[in-house]
């Protein structure tokens, strides 16, 4: 017969204890299951909070819509969730705790929607909603989990309307601006165009730049495109400042094209290859080429700031011997 090897001190703690070493290597402690309490108490909560939000969830579908503006609502939220699964990798582990500082901000969150119902404030009532969320989050994951999760909350308030008075505010001075660079570049090609507050008068045709084509739309939706950059590029603090401050010189160049297209459209073609363009096909367009434009700003900037890439000039000079 042959002796049993013995087992060294580490192979006997290991055998001490109540579970295999393979086990320990395959569980670690971010992926520990959660406690049957908490699960059973967020989708309690989550459930409440869909039926409660119902009636605001049928509303925003119906803006979008019947609302140019805010057509692109249906893509936000798909976009909220791609930010958690491109970031999988830094998903914070459970402390296996209720945060109830999260719960203020449910509070919060209904006191909102309860002023909201008050005074008929559909954008707040959408607003709270976002805010509710954020609370539970918090609540039932902690402060980690909120503060991985709150890209992904943080851009679903494109997805809510603004307040009328809002968009006039925005929408007023952006036409008087789209108007003016309009007539501008129209001349610059040769066309005999003059404006006239917020109307273009191309040779024979009147345009009228109206609320619709102030560039809000495109506005709203290069902004998004810059706050998903930062989300998923994670650049430098002074580099996000400045795509920030790009958003409205490229929105306003590509709101000046579609009006100087639909000007030529109604000087070269015809008044209904204008207004098709216009109402049709300019929308879908333009949105690409607010991203295109978008792009040469990023490419701009790598170019004038390119990085840096630090060298060993030691390993360099005992190369070179």
């Amino acid at each position: 017969m042959t002796a049993e090897p013995k087992c060294g001190p580490i192979e006997q703690m290991l055998k001490s204890l109540p579970v295999s070493a393979p086990d320990i290597l395959v569980t670690p402690l971010s992926k520990k299951k959660l406690p049957l309490g908490l699960l059973a108490g967020g989708a309690l909560l989550a459930a409440v909070g869909v039926w409660a939000y119902w009636p605001t969830l049928i509303e925003l579908v119906r803006a979008w819509n019947r609302e140019p503006d805010y057509s692109h609502g249906f893509l936000v939220a798909p976009i909220a969730a791609y930010f958690v699964w491109a970031r999988r990798e830094r998903f914070p582990k459970h402390t296996g705790r209720v945060a109830w500082v999260g719960g203020l901000l449910v509070l919060l969150g209904i006191a909102m929607r309860l002023v909201a119902g008050r005074f008929h404030l559909e954008a707040l009532d959408g607003w709270s909603m976002l805010v509710w969320l954020g609370g539970v989050v918090w609540l039932f994951g902690g402060w980690e989990w909120f503060r991985f999760s709150l890209p992904s909350v943080a851009f679903l308030w494109f997805m809510i309307p603004l307040p009328y008075r809002v968009e006039r505010w925005l929408s007023f001075p952006l036409q008087r601006v789209a108007t003016k660079l309009s007539c501008w570049s129209l001349q610059i090609l040769g066309q005999p165009a003059l404006a006239e507050a917020n109307t273009l008068l191309v040779g024979d045709q009147r345009l009228e730049v109206e609320q619709a084509c102030s560039g809000l739309r495109i506005f709203v939706g290069i902004f998004a495109l810059a706050f998903a950059y930062m989300v998923l590029a994670r650049r430098a603090w002074w580099e996000n400042v400045l795509l920030v401050l790009s958003i409205v010189p490229v929105a306003l160049v590509a709101n000046v094209a579609r009006i100087v297209a639909t000007a030529l459209l109604y000087q070269y073609a015809s008044a209904d290859a204008a207004r098709k363009f216009s109402h049709d096909l300019a929308g879908w367009m333009m949105i690409p080429l607010a991203a295109g434009l978008f792009a040469l700003v990023l490419w701009y900037l790598r170019l004038l700031l390119p990085e840096a890439e630090m060298a060993d000039v030691g390993a360099i000079v005992r190369r070179r011997r």
